[in-house]
């Protein structure tokens, strides 16, 4: 049965997932980039972007793991870009240049409407301005047999868990302290909702995979 999952998801060992003062200059805030180191050196990544070599091994096998199977996203407005309010054009496109990362449809949370936009290989972005539930409904229906990735960012997480709608959740915690910014588990009972598969670890991150009991 396909899941709703969330996968790759960084974390300082002080429970940010992004640091303070975050911008469009700086959108992960100060020190959050670090947060990614495990994932960027991977043969995975360098290969997604064009790039030769890349490690291999534990971190590698997470970052290949992330995109297996997935056939739809779900991210929040601030994930896809830092306009704010409505859309004053249709100017923005996301972060990633023509061509994003994704290769399937893409479901934008926001409150404001805006035609789909289709980018190079295949990636459609979809907004969704009814709610975190219909997005779901899409992006399950677009993605047929294939998992659903809730991609981020925190608060569009938070929702999801507190609507009890994720099934499994593979978090990357890195050795890294960020001291303030976003939690990703701010106002979240998580108690006796998940089980834990046994930890893995590289010295670039500790992984831990959560999966929903019964």
């Amino acid at each position: 049965m396909p899941l709703v999952r969330v996968n790759n998801f960084a974390m300082s060992l002080d429970g940010f997932v992004a640091g303070p003062d975050q911008s469009q200059d700086n959108p992960l805030g100060r020190g959050g980039e670090q947060l990614h180191d495990w994932f960027v050196e991977t043969h995975n990544f360098r290969r997604m972007h064009g790039m030769d070599e890349g490690s291999v091994g534990i971190d590698n096998d997470f970052a290949a793991g992330g995109i297996d199977n997935v056939g739809a996203h779900i991210i929040g407005r601030n994930m896809f870009g830092p306009v704010r309010g409505a859309w004053p054009d249709e100017s923005w496109r996301g972060w990633w240049g023509e061509e994003p990362p994704y290769h399937h449809p893409v479901f934008v949370l926001t409150h404001y409407p805006r035609e789909p936009l289709e980018m190079d290989g295949g990636t459609t972005f979809h907004f969704v301005s009814d709610g975190i539930e219909a997005a779901l409904s899409r992006a399950r229906e677009a993605a047929g047999d294939h998992d659903v990735v809730i991609g981020g960012g925190a608060m569009t997480v938070r929702e999801y868990l507190d609507a009890d709608l994720i099934d499994q959740m593979h978090l990357a915690v890195a050795p890294v302290l960020l001291g303030g910014g976003e939690r990703l588990f701010e106002g979240i009972e998580l108690a006796d909702r998940f089980d834990f598969e046994p930890v893995q670890s590289s010295s670039g991150a500790a992984h831990f995979v959560l999966r929903r009991r019964g």
